[in-house]
């Protein structure tokens, strides 16, 4: 395995929200993605977390600096993904990063469905900037597992064939797939 590849993963944790981002609310979200990662990782990581407020404009310009500037690997972001006016977190996603990966909100939404019938409400999506995968989760703790644990069994390989960092799963946690070669 080459060196860039042995680095340790940089990963994004955005949560868009009017009210986190003035400190209404303390945000829930983002450390439930954090504690997530903690638990199903075995390769080192890194993150860099922001909250900001929702709208097309703040959720863009963040995605890219974090992409472009913090050199981000996997930018996971939790709100804005609803039906509300400000929540435009799928539209500034697809600006930033236009290589939709629909697979990734299908399965979201299949797996969230059987939870809750307001499911079909959701717009996450996941796409990739370059060497970046950004994936939209909702905004509840309990949906942001539901929805982890349905795609994160793709996205160590993901990362592979966009050329970002290196992951691994603990298997006896989450078993993620990789082709044999």
């Amino acid at each position: 395995m080459a060196d860039e590849l042995k680095r340790a993963a940089i990963v994004g944790v955005v949560t868009a929200s009017d009210r986190a981002s003035i400190g209404v609310y303390e945000d829930e979200s983002g450390p439930a993605i954090v504690a997530y990662l903690t638990r199903i990782l075995t390769t080192p990581f890194t993150t860099v977390r922001r909250i900001i407020p929702d709208g097309f404009e703040s959720v863009r310009d963040c995605l890219i600096e974090l992409a472009d500037k913090d050199h981000c690997d996997l930018i996971l972001t939790t709100g804005g993904t609803g039906p509300s006016p400000r929540d435009l977190t799928p539209e500034a996603t697809e600006a930033a990063a236009p290589r939709v990966l629909p697979g990734f909100g299908e399965l979201m939404r299949q797996e969230s469905l059987k939870q809750v019938p307001t499911a079909i409400l959701s717009r996450q999506i996941a796409a990739h900037r370059g060497p970046c995968l950004i994936i939209n989760l909702p905004g509840k703790p309990a949906s942001i597992e539901v929805c982890l644990n349905a795609v994160f069994p793709a996205v160590p390989y993901c990362l592979d064939l966009i050329g970002a960092a290196y992951i691994e799963t603990d298997p006896q946690v989450l078993k993620a797939f990789r082709p044999k070669k």
